[in-house]
């Protein structure tokens, strides 16, 4: 549903895209109203996976005010001041650890102090992306809005898989006062492939024969193919067992497509998963990627358009592959915050097999004023 502004707050209808409505709250300082969350099913109002969302919204902020009502069906959020610091967060189970590190990431760049957080939970699900896809195309994708040599920090502390979860990662993030503009419109070749298969509590060697798989489909375009087995066991292999591959291929221009696949939930009424078929489905989401040939993975096109809309007063311009539905309405819902609109036309070129995007806005000069001055 189209926004509408009641009382001089944005009010929204339905459950849709409820994550990114948030965070572009947070960032531009306009309240929000959501009505009507799921009022007509069984279980109606917010799911806990969202709750636990607004509350890491309400660690990293000072100062936000949420209310919801009795059947959690209307939400009011007007939100505080970024604040970031030392955070630990215990991720809802229903959903990956990638859900909520998508949003600190977001968020990170402006806050008042670095962010350096812990999240617990699932670090590898059939929903979300993983955290190995997050280290491989989402952190190198973040290095190039932030201006200077600023470090971050990724570690995969513990690998947990649904149902039952148990694993943590810790990413750190400096404050940036203002993002850069980048021009960003040629993908290049793909040069090598790299990858990690992970087996949690179960044998080793399923990981080997993940590898297999993968290499089975990948060796036929690309030599320069490695992928590097992690065996999880004891203290650092969460909770449930579960097996998959994420893998990430990198071109001459140093842009990273991701693909991935994970074993679905490993219960008595499931049907058996192989091995084989996990690594070859890794496989070809991989060359799918590779096939819409943006210069973003396809699961970040949002965190971009953000980071573009708010960089210097300045033309950004970034080549995508096909825009997903969420980015879609990502950018309209953008348009509603910060009033800011990209001109989106094809990309076209004489090899072009699937219909490129050309992202260009204007940045608003966001400034981060809440990063203090040396």
């Amino acid at each position: 549903m189209p926004a509408k502004v009641e009382n001089r707050i944005l009010t929204y209808e339905g459950c849709n895209y409820l994550r990114y409505r948030l965070l572009l709250s947070t960032l531009s300082g306009k309240p929000v109203r959501i009505k009507d969350i799921r009022i007509k099913h069984d279980d109606p109002g917010l799911k806990e996976y969202e709750v636990s969302f607004i509350r890491l919204l309400d660690k990293i902020t000072n100062g936000s005010r949420i209310e919801l009502n009795e059947t959690g069906t209307n939400l009011y959020y007007n939100p505080g001041l970024l604040n970031g610091g030392d955070l630990e967060h215990d991720c809802s189970l229903q959903r990956g650890i990638g859900y909520y590190l998508e949003g600190v990431m977001i968020l990170a760049p402006f806050c008042k102090k670095p962010v350096d957080i812990k999240l617990r939970g699932v670090t590898n699900n059939t929903t979300d992306p993983s955290v190995d896809r997050f280290k491989a195309t989402a952190i190198p994708l973040l290095k190039k809005f932030l201006s200077g040599d600023n470090e971050i920090i990724f570690n995969i502390t513990k690998r947990g898989a649904a149902p039952l979860g148990g694993g943590e990662i810790r990413f750190k993030c400096p404050a940036s006062r203002n993002l850069k503009t980048i021009q960003f419109q040629n993908s290049g070749m793909v040069k090598r492939i790299r990858g990690t298969a992970c087996s949690i509590r179960v044998s080793p060697a399923i990981a080997n024969r993940l590898v297999e798989s993968a290499k089975g489909v990948l060796l036929q375009f690309l030599p320069d193919v490695y992928i590097h087995t992690d065996h999880c066991k004891g203290a650092s292999s969460g909770k449930s067992p579960g097996f998959g591959l994420s893998i990430s291929a990198e071109t001459t221009s140093e842009v990273l497509f991701g693909g991935e696949a994970f074993s679905p939930l490993m219960t008595t009424s499931s049907l058996p998963c192989v091995p084989e078929d996990i690594g070859k489905e890794a496989a070809i989401k991989l060359i799918d990627e590779i096939y819409r040939n943006g210069c973003v993975d396809s699961p970040f096109q949002s965190m971009t358009a953000i980071f573009m809309a708010l960089g210097k007063k300045d033309v950004s311009k970034v080549v995508t592959g096909p825009l997903t539905p969420a980015t879609i309405q990502f950018l309209r819902d953008l348009r509603d915050f910060f009033g800011i609109v990209f001109k989106i036309e094809p990309h076209k070129e004489e090899d072009e097999v699937l219909d490129q995007v050309v992202l260009t806005c204007v940045g608003v000069g966001y400034t981060n004023i809440s990063k203090r001055t040396l």
